[in-house]
């Protein structure tokens, strides 16, 4: 366990609990398990700059460059820093306190995450500009959380939403919103049935709801803790459902925040239980349906205990690290469940590799995943190796990610990708944005065309075409409808945005037969049984519901 820093009782009681059960002996050098390229960008060095980097979440910036957070600044530690593609590293922002969440770029450009001990006490949510001006939006005080490890999501409203473990010192956590200006909201404080020791952050769905894990807690208890762990669901507002309690043995103690695939479901990995205790890859679908992909095998060289969330490659395949196995491994997993090793940490010795992945992985538009582990590499940090910063080509395509995957026409949309230039077309599901404004070569605002379709956005320049990594859904909106009364049978003209994809209406929820007019009209006929009540129009991009009533008579 030679990665393990001089920090705070948290990082070292997690240490300790990790090195009790860990008596895995793999042995042999770093084997890639098939075709890919592995190569350290930056071994970090002893006595400056960055040290032992680690997070829930890693972001690329506007500039194409990648942020990251580490223990260490070479003075003190908590430092956020940049690192380009070819390894060239600048410190961005530094802080006397534990950056343990990662960094996650906003829609305005900024990168916004946590510190676990910061304010005196109990943590604090920060906001830091790309030129490192950083301003903390909230200071926890223990009865709304208390020490988070998390990071922030930015929700579709514009609000940063994310958990703490704690409250009170021993409660079972919390849940919270906060906006870019700093004004804060707990939306939930939960209870143990609920979840406990809640260090993952959320992420939210389709549905717009949010969904996390929490390590303990829930109806069944693994290692003498009472609760091995739950799945849950919580609506903007703060109400939460529990979707899975996990027993042990389909997982235990998830500890690192959910993805939605592009297939709709949830999935993620528990750090332990299990066939053989060292965690397993599960997918959740929105309504609870729970299945075990893979249970983690270190005597099949899986590697053990997943310490990061997994991501979604632009090839449909899921990608996570472990965080041992001797020293941990990087690896694949198919939706349906295909487990495959792709990279192995050197067993023993320097590690010059590097060694305990404990972030997630980022790929890069252009296409290449980058990670970072806490351990291994050539610097001596207080007796402990420094860590490394990782490249991972898999030979994918350069692509095109959307700050935001979801909006209104007219909304004006952050793209990142390389290569453009003001001759750059925008399309969104085909349809040409008229207006698009160019930050140097790797980022471009495109607003949402009228008539834009759900689907791919693209970004061509010359003869290069990217595409995004996720579908763009275009949400409808609903300005009136008329007549505003009437019996059934009566045919009502519904007006609006982004309903060239009508999928559905409804009168108080009854389903009635409807006709795509336009992107901005669908008529619709009230249907038998129908009362009073309002309109719903359902497209493939989302619904919206009218805020006047149809009178019915």
């Amino acid at each position: 366990m030679n990665y393990v820093r001089k920090q705070d009782k948290r990082f070292r009681r997690f240490a300790a609990s990790v090195a009790a059960v860990v008596v895995l002996t793999l042995a042999g050098a770093a084997v890639p398990a098939r075709a890919q390229t592995y190569t350290v960008i930056y071994d970090a060095p002893a006595g400056e700059g960055i040290s032992n980097p680690q997070g829930q979440a890693d972001a690329q910036g506007r500039n194409g460059n990648l942020y990251f957070t580490a223990a260490g600044d070479g003075a003190g530690y908590g430092a956020l820093f940049e690192i380009t593609p070819s390894g060239a590293v600048t410190i961005v922002y530094t802080q006397g306190f534990t950056l343990a969440g990662g960094a996650t770029l906003g829609t305005d450009g900024n990168f916004y995450g946590t510190d676990y001990n910061g304010g005196g006490c109990c943590g604090q949510v920060w906001r830091v500009t790309p030129a490192g001006v950083g301003t903390i939006l909230h200071t926890f005080n223990g009865t709304d959380g208390i020490y988070p490890v998390s990071d922030v999501i930015e929700g579709t409203n514009g609000k940063f939403y994310g958990t703490t473990p704690y409250n009170n010192s021993d409660g079972p956590g919390t849940a919270y919103s906060v906006t870019s200006n700093g004004t804060f909201t707990t939306l939930h404080t939960f209870a143990s049935s609920e979840g406990s020791n809640i260090d993952a952050g959320l992420v939210q769905g389709t549905d717009g709801n949010f969904y996390g894990v929490a390590q303990t807690g829930g109806a069944y208890s693994c290692y003498g803790v009472p609760g091995c762990g739950t799945i849950f669901k919580m609506t903007p507002s703060g109400t939460v459902t529990v979707l899975h309690n996990f027993d042990g043995s389909d997982g235990s103690r998830p500890s690192q925040p959910l993805v939605q695939a592009s297939d709709g479901n949830f999935y993620g990995a528990s750090f332990n239980g299990g066939a053989y205790d060292a965690g397993v890859v599960f997918k959740i679908t929105p309504s609870g349906t729970y299945t075990v992909l893979h249970s983690l095998d270190p005597g099949a060289s899986d590697g053990a205990y997943p310490s990061a969330a997994l991501i979604e490659g632009t090839d449909g395949n899921l990608y996570g690290v472990t965080s041992f196995g001797v020293s941990g491994t990087i690896f694949s997993v198919t939706t349906t469940g295909t487990f495959t090793t792709l990279y192995t940490f050197c067993a023993s010795g320097t590690c010059t590799d590097g060694a305990n992945p404990h972030s997630p992985l980022i790929q890069n538009t252009n296409g290449i995943f980058y990670g970072s582990t806490v351990g291994g590499g050539g610097g001596d940090c207080d007796g402990s190796n420094c860590g490394t910063i990782f490249s991972l080509n898999m030979g994918l395509r350069p692509f095109v990610r959307l700050v935001t995957a979801s909006g209104e026409e007219g909304a004006k949309i952050g793209i990142l990708g390389q290569g453009f230039s003001s001759s750059s077309l925008v399309k969104f599901g085909g349809t040409k944005a008229t207006t698009i404004v160019l930050t140097g070569t790797t980022f471009i605002t495109a607003t949402v065309p009228a008539g834009a379709l759900t689907g791919s956005v693209t970004v061509t320049t010359g003869s290069t075409t990217l595409t995004s990594s996720r579908t763009f859904d275009v949400l409808p909106t609903l300005t009136k409808f008329a007549p505003e009364s009437g019996p059934v049978g009566t045919s009502v003209t519904i007006t609006g945005t982004g309903l060239k994809q009508t999928t559905k209406v409804t009168f108080d929820g009854k389903s009635a037969t409807f006709k795509v007019i336009s992107d901005t009209e669908v008529t619709a006929d009230v249907p038998t049984g129908a009362k009073t009540g309002k309109i719903a129009v359902t497209t493939k991009g989302g619904s919206v519901t009218s805020s006047a009533e149809f009178t019915v008579n």
